[in-house]
């Protein structure tokens, strides 16, 4: 057992420096997963089969210190140089390197597996597609039971949640690469018309609802932008946009339904398929979003962020956001 352990020790260790590195595209879910049913496997083990050999063994061994005293006691030696009972049982009982790698993190790791799959999940923001909502550094939660439950590394919905709402910030896999994960405002829904054409949003065929309010300054370019409090639904948030940048939509992919998009000078417009979602950045001028790669299926999804907890440049980035 010990060579084994040393093996699929190794075996995590080297998939977590090839990912490190680059040279494979890792999966954290997965590993996860993998590294809970591994320990939970040595956990079993060691309380069925290795844990009850120790505990025998030490049984033995006070068995045996008890017999050797008696006879010596018989012989009228009451005195015995012996090592300590306590110590030597605690030997005995206590768990070898490899017992205590798997078996011994097990209870931490179902902890953490759990709570990731099932409850919050976190995340570094690595860009500035949503600014000003969400600044380069934040480090939020998301809650992954909000939209229903699914299953871990498969992504499968097995309870029902809440609708997703516009207006809702959602982190989903990124469908041209599902192994990476995006986060971007719901704008339009399975049904929805969705039009941004001079970068003026419309839904339906009813402009949503937009207020200039002061300018934005953002120290990743050091530049200012106009800022705007748009409303989708019930959600009042704010955008920014690049009055310099066009608003012809460059370059989009061949995406599956494509053809339920119109693309012009002016934008685009596109009808949402059923079960998918049309998503935006709230930097519309930085942002790859649906108006370039597509719709997102409601497979996809991995739960709605809604808490910042940390940013280590800025403390004052702690708190809720919508």
């Amino acid at each position: 057992m010990p060579i084994l352990t040393a093996i699929v020790l190794a075996a995590f260790v080297g998939y977590g420096a090839a990912w490190y590195t680059g040279s494979i595209e890792g999966n954290f879910a997965l590993l996860l997963f993998l590294a809970t049913v591994v320990t939970g496997l040595y956990w079993l083990a060691d309380r069925f089969i290795f844990l009850p050999r120790r505990r025998a063994a030490a049984q033995a061994l006070t068995e045996q210190r008890a017999r050797r005293r008696a006879e010596l006691a018989a012989q009228g030696i009451t005195k015995v140089d012996d090592e300590n009972l306590d110590t030597a049982r605690e030997r005995l009982l206590a768990q070898p390197w490899w017992l205590d790698w798997t078996a011994g993190l097990f209870p931490v790791i179902l902890i953490v597996f759990l709570l990731r799959s099932f409850v919050v999940e976190p995340f570094k923001i690595p860009s500035g597609s949503m600014i000003p909502t969400l600044l380069i550094g934040d480090l939020i939660l998301v809650n992954k039971f909000t939209y229903g439950l699914r299953l871990p590394v498969v992504n499968t919905q097995v309870t029902q949640g809440n609708p997703i709402q516009r207006g809702d910030v959602v982190v989903f896999r990124y469908p041209p690469k599902p192994s990476v994960d995006y986060i971007k405002r719901v704008i339009g829904l399975p049904g929805d018309e969705v039009s941004y054409l001079n970068k003026r949003l419309t839904i339906n065929g009813k402009e949503v609802p937009q207020t200039a309010v002061s300018d934005f300054f953002d120290e990743s370019t050091m530049e200012y932008f106009k800022q705007f409090n748009e409303q989708l639904g019930d959600v009042h948030h704010n955008i920014i946009v690049d009055t310099r940048r066009a608003a012809f939509i460059g370059n989009p992919d061949q995406f599956q339904y494509r053809d339920q998009c119109r693309y012009s000078i002016e934008g685009v417009t596109c009808k949402v398929p059923e079960g998918h979602y049309f998503m935006m950045g709230d930097n519309r001028d930085n942002s790859l979003d649906s108006r370039y790669w597509g719709f997102v299926p409601n497979g996809n999804i991995v739960g709605k962020a809604f808490f910042v907890w940390m940013n280590f440049g800025n403390l004052g980035r702690i708190g809720p956001f919508k």
